[in-house]
């Protein structure tokens, strides 16, 4: 018995015949020496060495191809990984010395097609890194072979290098690289422009010449890039010029070429291929230098003969029929799926005449001009195409082709409308940004563009086509298709100029409802032109004829002219005229129970995942739009969710969207979305719970449908469920990603809809731990919602157990560091604003952060003034002397206190400030006392501010003088329970309870009681107009 036992792969040492062994190994059809051999290959791309082998491997013929391609993939993979100088085990000077010195004699040499495209990409790698410095010959070795004149496949390989190589180059962010491509240029322009230029004499001469086809196509591929991305200002350099007036030449010479019916099939195809790398350099030059373009030779009779071919196309872009032939299914405008090169030659050419548009009419973002040559080359440009391209008479005559030809639809979209509905209707249904690679889609922005720009030219011509076949007698279906995509893409042109309310009672519900096979085109058309419109004009008199419309439209039993395609337009645009910002839900609401239950059979009815969100997306906004309305069609609505859900398996795409139905109808719903709980609260502990697969894509989603539970919950009716899932909240918080905002409203949320379960010990020390870590690391705004939560917690505290509640509430807040952490920030503010000269320093906080913690402070005064003097003095920091006593402590935070109030500006935090200073009087503090100026100016600026004159000398004006229960004003229907919660909270609130002159004088006379020497131990000692000021108010 023998047998071999091979190491593992970290064993093998690398040696060449190992490395090709490998590489059989791992380009054989065996998966387990598939993965041996890969694995090797990996272990080895950090050793010395293993690239010299594999170029290596890759020179012997001898062995089989499909090691030699994998040998050259793994090298050109490794460039991108170790070739830098800086990466991390970068290949060996030496070895890439030995790599470089191989490389132009291999790729020349080669025969495979597919290894000379890979060693040109591995030639144009290495030279984007090491071109010119360390490898100044890697261009011209490849003009010497061009320069040569012998031809055959070395030279038909050093264009294919020379190609790969400019797009590199062209192609780096670093500046240096394409600088280094500009240098080389002028040569290669020479160099290659010459073989050009034989090539062209030669497949002129014979039209069957394939290998001169070829040999021009590569050429005109390098000359485009080159003079594209190599001259700032290319119509100044004589061989740019000269070159293009070839590309003019050759251009006419491909188009009488390709119209011979003696070339054969693969020279066509080719010629073909030439004449768009022709159009591409045309375009490009138009686009990125468009002041070169109109004065480089020839430009206008080019841009006018594309047009002529554009016209000539268009005769039989669409079909000529809207009813589809029977029998045999020909080869039709792109049925294989592809677009042809001669569509593609086509687009390019429109874009052409686009660039020329938007050259005039958006100057701003194509020329860029640096000098005053370039600003006067600007204006010449303009003025040349003005004058000699786009005149009336041109721009008429691109509206009618673009409208009559290129907006007619094609017979291979009916086959699809047919054969595949969906996947169709989906394509067609895109914004329009796929304009560079689509005829249809930049027909429509050229159209656009022109309707916006010569709006005088054109609206009177276009509205002229308008009125002769918007007629309900009219069957010319394919015309008045393409006359109402005009119309509807030039709404915001036209709506001054067409009555459209008209056009709709008139003529649109006539043709809707024509039963002639071949109007469904009409009815598709009919949608899109209602959402096109909606947003620009239609009154409020026919949006329910418009309702109706989409009714009619979307309904499927007795209409046959009904089919998909129609009916999920329609569900896509009905999303659109029920966002509108002038939909009114009373006039919706007629057709609302007919069209949500047909939208709904809808999503049952196709298969697409992207169809069914679409349509979801429709059902979500009328959902959002009916608010309270929609309550009676709520349980189907959501009875259609579940399978959608688990049909969507991965799809988390559609898993947002039925959360965001939901959060939706929770909105609307109110209170009464209150059965719906049980469906949806295992969603969202399913997307919200740590380590949750879902968590990642659907947690922002469900948050949004958490808070909404909580803020549509009636008091007193929050589920076991609901309250259990605010254990998830410490593990949002620590996320600390953009979900936090969310996650600190969504505990407000809850400690207004269940303040016993939040304060209960376990879930409020683990939400206080999670805030103290919060506190003062956020920015100022996402602090101020920490702030406002803690400000909540300690309201609802004392309302809930009164003072032995907010005890429990303060004694968590030290044992855990949070008051600690409030004054420690204050202290280092108040030490900040000590110092001037060189050690001042900033406050660790300040502004709106600082008002937010004595916000708090505040709140904790008005509800117990023991328990905040307790806090002080168990969390208070000490000073340098280790000073940490009541009285100091009340020293430096009254000073700092007294210090920050000019910079309150909200009225109700300085009347909350100004009622917690009083209500310090309490303790009977020499701290405060000693400020008494300080407290008195206070009370003379917020009372002064608050004072109503047209309510008494000791009015307030935050003191809610309305019926506590009345709801705010301008609801209409039922409250969200939440804002009735924070409506009463609000009305509890000191600052809307107590008027503030009555605290003060309530607050100073009993001191007065208490200390008969007030007036003269402590009035005596402030200044006498602060005095008047403050007895001005008639408070005392």
């Amino acid at each position: 018995m023998s047998f071999t036992l091979e190491a593992p792969g970290e064993a093998n040492p690398l040696t060449e015949s190992l490395l090709i062994h490998s590489l059989k190994s791992a380009s054989s059809s065996d998966p387990i020496q598939i993965q041996t051999g890969t694995k090797q290959l990996q272990t080895w791309e950090r050793s010395s060495g293993y690239y010299v082998y594999l170029q290596s491997a890759y020179l012997d013929r001898r062995l089989p191809l499909e090691e030699r391609y994998l040998a050259i993939i793994q090298l050109k993979n490794g460039i991108d990984k170790y070739w830098r100088k800086t990466a991390t085990n970068a290949v060996q000077k030496d070895d890439k010395n030995i790599i470089r010195s191989r490389l132009a004699e291999c790729a020349l040499s080669e025969y495979d097609s597919r290894l000379v495209r890979q060693s040109a990409l591995v030639y144009a790698k290495i030279a984007r890194y090491e071109f010119p410095s360390d490898w100044p010959d890697a261009i011209n070795a490849l003009l010497s072979v061009l320069r040569s004149p012998t031809s055959g496949k070395r030279e038909e390989n050093a264009l294919v290098i020379l190609l790969q190589l400019t797009k590199e180059l062209s192609a780096a962010r670093l500046a240096r690289a394409r600088q280094n491509l500009q240098a080389a240029t002028p040569e290669c322009i020479a160099v290659v422009g010459q073989r050009y230029v034989a090539y062209v004499e030669q497949w002129q001469q014979d039209g069957t010449a394939e290998t001169a086809l070829l040999g021009s196509l590569i050429c005109i591929k390098v000359l485009r890039r080159l003079l594209i991305t190599s001259y700032e200002h290319p119509n100044r350099d004589g061989d740019v010029t000269a070159l293009w007036r070839m590309s003019c030449v050759n251009l006419s010479n491909c188009l009488q070429l390709s119209a011979q019916p003696s070339v054969p099939g693969p020279c066509k195809v080719l010629v073909g291929k030439n004449m768009l790398q022709l159009a591409k350099l045309h375009h490009e030059m138009a686009k990125d230098h468009p002041a070169a373009f109109a004065l480089l030779p020839d430009s206008v009779p080019l841009v006018q003969a594309y047009w002529s071919q554009i016209k000539t196309y268009g005769q039989d872009f669409g079909t000529a029929s809207a009813v589809l032939p029977n029998g045999p299914r020909g080869h039709q405008d792109g049925d294989d799926g592809d677009t042809p090169d001669t569509e593609k030659f086509i687009l390019r050419a429109m874009l052409v005449v686009r660039a020329c548009v938007k050259m005039i009419h958006n100057p701003s973002t194509v020329f860029k001009y640096r000098q005053p040559v370039d600003k006067e080359e600007r204006h010449q440009a303009m003025e040349l195409i003005k004058q000699h391209l786009l005149n009336p008479a041109f721009v008429k005559e691109v509206m009618e082709v673009v409208i009559t030809s290129y907006f007619v639809i094609k017979e291979s979209d009916l086959r699809e409308w047919e054969d595949e509905a969906e996947e169709w209707e989906k394509r067609e249904m895109g914004d329009g940004e796929d304009w560079e690679f689509s005829v249809r889609s930049c027909a429509e922005k050229l159209f656009l563009d022109l309707a916006i720009n010569y709006k005088d030219i054109l609206v009177e011509p276009l509205l002229a086509v308008f009125f002769t076949v918007a007629t309900p007698t009219n069957d010319e279906i394919l015309l008045k298709d393409s006359v109402y995509t005009a119309i509807g893409l030039a709404a915001p042109v036209l709506h001054d100029q067409l009555d459209f309310d008209g056009f709709i009672r008139d003529v649109l519900v006539q043709e809707v409802q024509k039963t002639t096979f071949g109007y469904h085109i009409l009815r598709r058309r009919a949608s899109i032109l209602l959402g096109q419109w909606i947003t620009v004009k239609i009154s409020m008199e026919s949006r329910p004829l418009v309702f109706q419309i989409f009714q009619h439209l979307l309904t499927k039993d007795d209409q046959p002219l009904n089919d998909q395609v129609v009916r999920i337009t329609a569900g896509r645009q009905l999303k659109i005229i029920a966002d509108d910002w002038e939909f009114r839900a009373d006039q919706f609401l007629p057709y609302a129970e007919t069209t949500l239950s047909i939208l709904m059979d809808l999503v049952s009815e196709v298969e697409s995942t992207e169809t069914k969100m679409a349509l979801l997306n429709t059902i979500s906004v009328i959902v959002e739009r009916l608010e309270r309305h929609i309550t009676p069609f709520a349980e189907r609505i959501v009875s259609l969710l579940p399978p959608l859900w688990e049909q969507s398996g991965e799809e988390h795409l559609m898993k947002q969207a039925i959360l965001t139905i939901l959060a939706r109808l929770v909105a609307a719903m109110k209170a009464d979305s209150l059965p719906f709980h049980p469906l949806v609260l295992p969603i969202i502990e399913g997307a919200i719970k740590p380590g949750s697969e879902t968590q990642v894509y659907l947690l922002e989603d469900a948050m949004d449908l958490w808070s909404n539970i909580l803020v549509q919950t009636p008091s007193n009716a929050a589920s076991i469920e609901l309250l259990v899932l605010s254990q998830y909240l410490a593990s949002i918080f620590e996320l600390g990603s953009e979900n936090l905002r969310k996650g600190l409203e969504i505990a407000e949320s809850y400690v207004l809809l269940a303040p016993s379960h939040m304060l209960t010990n376990d879930v409020h020390r683990q939400n206080v731990t999670s805030l103290t870590a919060l506190l003062g690391s956020l920015r100022p705004d996402a602090n101020g919602l920490v702030c406002s939560l803690l400000e909540t917690t300690i309201q609802v505290a004392g309302s809930l157990g009164g003072e032995a509640t907010v005890r429990q509430v303060v004694s968590d807040y030290c044992q855990l560091g949070l008051m600690s952490k409030l004054l420690t920030g204050l202290r280092g503010s108040y030490v900040a604003h000590c110092m001037t000269g060189p050690l001042a320093k900033d406050p660790p906080v300040d502004g709106i952060v600082e008002t937010d913690y004595f916000s708090i402070l505040a709140r904790l005064v008005l509800s117990s003034t023991e328990t905040f003097c307790h806090g002080l003095m168990v969390s208070a920091p000490e000073d340098a002397s280790g000073n940490g006593e009541l009285g100091h402590t009340f020293t430096w935070l009254l000073e700092e206190w007294f210090s920050h109030f000019e910079n309150i500006g909200d009225p109700a935090r300085r009347k909350l400030m100004a009622l917690a200073l009083t209500q310090l009087l309490d303790t009977g503090s020499p701290q405060l006392l000693q400020r008494l100026q300080s407290l008195m100016t206070v009370w003379t600026d917020v009372v002064t501010e608050l004072h109503d004159e047209d309510a008494g000398p000791t009015s307030d004006s935050l003191v809610r003088r309305v019926d506590r229960a009345e709801p705010a004003a301008g609801v209409e229907g039922p409250e969200a329970p939440e804002d009735i919660r924070r409506r009463n909270m609000a009305n509890l609130d000191s600052v809307h309870a107590v008027s503030l002159p009555e605290f003060i004088k309530s607050q100073l006379g009993a001191v007065m009681a208490e200390n008969s020497n007030f007036q003269q131990e402590w009035v005596a000692n402030v200044d006498q107009d602060v005095v008047r000021a403050f007895g001005a108010l008639g408070i005392m």
